[in-house]
């Protein structure tokens, strides 16, 4: 593993763990050049995925393979100051990459995730459900906020927690 403070290619491993979630296991290293130590992280990778990200016309644009990260990423800013547990994120995350994972399609409309991801945090939090969907569905008024936040209260919201 090579060494995110020196780039030397080798570390010694000093512990390892699985995480809280068992989805991960978690290895704290010492780099052999310079003496740092640092965390990483090894995950089941069950396939390849390319995600297919599409224009506003529907026509594709390009293409990437799947990151978790990014989900993590947007999850972790919708649920920024909710005293949401990060174990409960993390177990969402994994949950959608599980999903995508399981699929057998080798390649999946961004569209898709965005919709897992949606889903996910509905059931975990109404206001980060409402923060990612502004993102994700392009709000451009405030009205478009109070005729989402409508719907979510007719639909049952569960309240902010």
């Amino acid at each position: 593993m090579r060494c995110p403070f020196c780039a030397h290619d080798d570390s010694q491993v000093k512990d390892s763990r699985p995480t809280e979630d068992n989805t991960a296991i978690r290895r704290r290293r010492q780099c052999e050049g310079c003496g740092a130590r640092f965390t990483t992280f090894e995950r089941v990778q069950l396939r390849d995925v390319t995600v297919v990200k599409s224009a506003a016309d529907g026509t594709p644009v390009r293409r990437e393979s799947f990151d978790r990260s990014k989900i993590e990423q947007s999850v972790a800013l919708a649920c920024r100051k909710r005293g949401i547990e990060q174990e409960r994120i993390d177990q969402l995350v994994s949950g959608i990459q599980r999903q995508v994972e399981t699929m057998g399609e080798s390649e999946i409309p961004s569209a898709r995730i965005g919709e897992m991801v949606m889903e996910g945090l509905r059931q975990l939090d109404t206001v980060a459900y409402i923060r990612f969907a502004s993102v994700y569905r392009d709000f451009s008024e405030a009205r478009d906020f109070e005729e989402f936040a409508s719907t979510v209260q007719q639909a049952g919201g569960n309240g902010g927690n």
